[in-house]
C-alpha cells in the first residue's frame, strides 16, 4: 500500500534555533511523520548555516525555483495527498500550480501568525496612526485563507478576528497552538531563585518587534531599573543580530548584547526574569514557551501576552513604562513570587501547549475533511471563485516571468 505523502512548501528552510516559526513548522512536520506520512520539504530560499537538517528525520528535501515550470512536473509526479504552505506568500507562489496539477490535494495554510495583523499594528505604532485592519496584506492573506481547504491559527485571538471581523467560515479555520512534547520534561528541576541572576531578553532580529522591544528596553525601561538595582544586568540574545543592535551594548550600564544564543533555554534559565515590552506583533511567542519550560517568570505587554495566556499568567502584564519598571523590580526582588509564577508556567504548558491535547484531534479533523473534500469545498464557494479568477493575476504574472526568463 502506497504511503500517503505530505508536501511542505516553505518560504524559508526552517531554523528552529533562530525563530519560533522554525520550531512551529518542524512540530507540524514531526506530527505528520508520527502519523505515518512520507514528508517532503521544499523551498525556493537559500539555506543558512542554521537550517534544520531534515536527513536526521528521514524527510526528503526538494529545492524549488520561483516562476519555473519544473515545479509543475515535480508536484504532478509526486501527487501528494496534502500540501502545507508555511505562510500565505508560499500559497500565492505555488497554490495555483498545485491546484492545476493535483486538484484533489488537500491544501493547508499554516499562517504562523496573521501577517496583516502584525503589519497593521506595526504601521499604527511607527506612524502614530489609528489602528485599522485594512491594508493590501489583509486582502492577500485572507484571499489565501479562502483558497485553502484549511488554515491553521496559532492564536485564539486571531481566530476571533477572522470569524468576527471578516466573517470567515469556521469550517476553514483550525486553532493549533505550539504542540510541546512534555513527556520527558521534569517540572521539578528548575533552578531556584538564588541560582539565578540578572534579566534577559531573546528574539530573532530579522523580526521588527524584537528590535523595537530592545529599543524600548534601552531607552525607557532599563535605565530606571538599573537605578533601583545597580548591580543587576540585562542580557540581550538573538539570531541575526545587526550592528545597530550591537551598538546598544554598554557594560557600564549593565546592558549586554551577546548575539545568537547557542542554547536559548539555557540562557533564559540563567536569568531571574525575562523582560519583553513588546510594542506590536501577533501570534504566539516562542520565547515565552522556553521561559515556562525552564521556570523563568516574565514581564510583558498585552500584545506580548495575546494568544499565549488567558486567566493564568506566569508573571506580569504592564503596558506603560512606569508600571513595567515597577513590576519588573518587584518580580526580580521577590523569591516567593518567582516560585509562584514558575508553577503557573508549568500549569499553562500542560493545559494549553501539551501536544497530547491537540495532535490526535487535529489529524482526525483532517481525515474527516479529506474524506468528503468536494462537499467541504462546495461550502466555500467564494474560495473556488478566487482560485478560478482572482488568482489568475498571480498566475499570469508568474507565467510572464517564466517566459521572460527563457530569453
Amino acid at each position: 500500500m502506497k504511503q500517503n505523502i505530505v508536501l511542505f512548501i516553505g518560504l524559508v528552510w526552517p531554523e528552529p534555533t533562530s525563530s519560533a516559526a522554525g520550531i512551529r513548522i518542524l512540530q507540524l512536520v514531526k506530527s505528520f511523520l508520527d502519523q505515518g506520512y512520507e514528508v517532503i520539504f521544499s523551498s525556493a530560499a537559500h539555506k543558512s548555516p542554521f537550517s534544520f537538517d531534515f536527513s536526521s528525520w528521514n524527510v526528503k528535501e526538494f529545492p524549488l525555483h520561483l516562476n519555473c515550470p519544473s515545479f509543475d512536473l515535480f508536484v504532478k509526479d509526486l501527487n501528494p495527498q496534502i500540501v502545507v504552505y508555511d505562510r500565505f506568500v508560499s500559497e500565492e507562489h505555488f497554490g495555483w500550480r498545485v491546484f492545476k496539477e493535483c486538484p484533489t490535494a488537500f491544501q493547508i495554510l499554516d499562517t504562523e501568525d496573521l501577517h496583516f495583523l502584525r503589519y497593521a499594528r506595526e504601521n499604527a505604532f511607527k506612524k502614530n496612526l489609528e489602528f485599522t485592519f485594512y491594508n493590501e496584506t489583509t486582502k492577500r492573506e485572507i484571499a489565501a485563507i479562502l483558497r485553502c481547504d484549511l488554515s491553521l491559527l496559532i492564536s485564539k485571538a486571531e481566530v476571533e478576528i477572522l470569524l468576527n471581523t471578516f466573517q470567515i467560515s469556521p469550517t476553514l479555520l483550525y486553532y493549533l497552538p505550539f504542540m510541546e512534547d512534555l513527556s520527558l520534561h521534569d517540572f521539578e528541576e528548575f533552578k531556584n531563585y538564588n541560582e539565578r541572576k540578572d534579566f534577559v531578553f531573546i528574539g530573532n532580529f530579522l523580526h521588527q518587534p524584537n528590535w523595537l522591544t530592545v529599543v524600548e528596553l534601552k531607552k525607557h525601561i532599563w535605565p530606571e531599573i538599573r537605578k533601583k538595582l545597580p548591580k543587576v544586568n540585562l542580557h540581550i540574545y538573538g539570531a541575526y543580530c545587526s550592528q545597530k543592535v550591537y551598538d546598544l551594548h554598554n557594560e557600564t550600564q549593565g546592558f549586554f548584547v551577546h548575539g545568537k544564543a547557542k542554547d536559548a533555554q539555557h540562557v533564559i534559565s540563567e536569568a531571574r526574569v525575562l523582560l519583553a515590552p513588546i510594542p506590536f506583533g501577533a501570534g504566539q511567542k516562542g520565547k515565552f514557551i522556553d521561559a515556562m519550560k525552564v521556570g523563568t517568570p516574565l514581564v510583558t505587554t498585552s500584545i506580548g501576552a495575546e494568544g499565549m495566556f488567558e486567566n493564568l499568567i506566569p508573571g506580569f502584564i504592564a503596558n506603560d513604562h512606569s508600571d513595567f519598571i515597577q513590576k519588573s523590580i518587584e518580580l526580580y526582588s521577590d523569591e516567593i513570587l518567582c516560585e509562584k509564577f514558575q508553577k503557573v508556567g508549568s500549569k499553562i504548558l500542560q493545559e494549553k501547549f501539551n501536544k497530547l491535547n491537540f495532535e490526535d484531534t487535529f489529524h482526525l479533523k483532517l481525515q474527516k475533511l479529506m474524506k468528503d473534500l468536494s462537499a467541504h469545498r462546495n461550502q466555500n464557494f467564494i474560495g473556488q471563485i478566487l482560485m478560478q479568477n482572482s488568482v489568475n493575476s498571480v498566475k499570469y504574472m508568474s507565467l510572464w516571468i517564466q517566459e521572460k526568463n527563457k530569453s
